[in-house]
């Protein structure tokens, strides 16, 4: 498993004038994030921590995905 590296503010101000490393630094936050969801899948865990924990890393990882799919696309007019 990969170890999570928490994000700076030096990789936010550069993520809000860079689209193309803003798309990277989403991929590595949706890698860390599954790669979280799978640990929190494993039988040993708590059953009902992990059922909220799983639900809402989920969620979280739904949502990131959709800002890398618009990001990714065409850009749109406003």
């Amino acid at each position: 498993m990969r170890p999570f590296f928490p994000v700076t503010e030096a990789e936010l101000d550069r993520a809000r004038h860079d689209p193309a490393f803003r798309q990277k630094l989403l991929q590595r936050s949706l890698d860390a994030l599954l790669c979280g969801l799978q640990k929190h899948r494993q039988p040993h865990r708590t059953a009902a921590a992990s059922e909220a924990q799983i639900r809402e890393g989920v969620a979280l990882a739904v949502r990131l995905a959709e800002l890398i799919q618009t990001r990714a696309g065409p850009a749109r007019e406003g």
